[in-house]
């Protein structure tokens, strides 16, 4: 009866483990130290997830972190309001040096193409 018992439980843990319910009760992974700061660690992160192509960053490099047209600064945490205009209208042009772009706030940006939409509006009625 002992034996019977030992393989129904040897079962049902085999069975929670698959499910993920049971974990081992030894030791636990441990923390490898660090002598960096967490504020280090997420810049690390983020620069490892942003792509080589990815081109709103490298205009934040080449450019900074200031709007081009109302020339108000931003900082790190509120980067996410700048974003990247192109001069000549094609998303798909973006050279190294970075000459077709020029960061925008977000309200500038919106301007910016808004007007196009305006002139083009009061084009038509002449």
């Amino acid at each position: 009866m002992d034996r019977v018992r030992a393989i129904m439980l040897w079962h049902r843990k085999g069975k929670a483990m698959r499910k993920g319910r049971y974990t081992h009760r030894g030791a636990g992974p441990t923390k490898k130290e660090s002598d960096k700061s967490v504020e280090e660690i997420v810049k690390e992160l983020k620069e490892i997830g942003a792509s080589k192509n990815d081109y709103r960053e490298q205009s934040l490099r080449i450019h900074g972190l200031i709007c081009a047209k109302c020339a108000r600064e931003f900082d790190y945490k509120d980067r996410h309001l700048l974003t990247v205009h192109h001069k000549d209208g094609n998303h798909k042009n973006n050279p190294p040096d970075g000459s077709n772009w020029e960061n925008l706030c977000v309200y500038c940006h919106d301007d910016e193409h808004s007007r196009g939409l305006l002139g083009d509006y009061f084009s038509q009625d002449s």
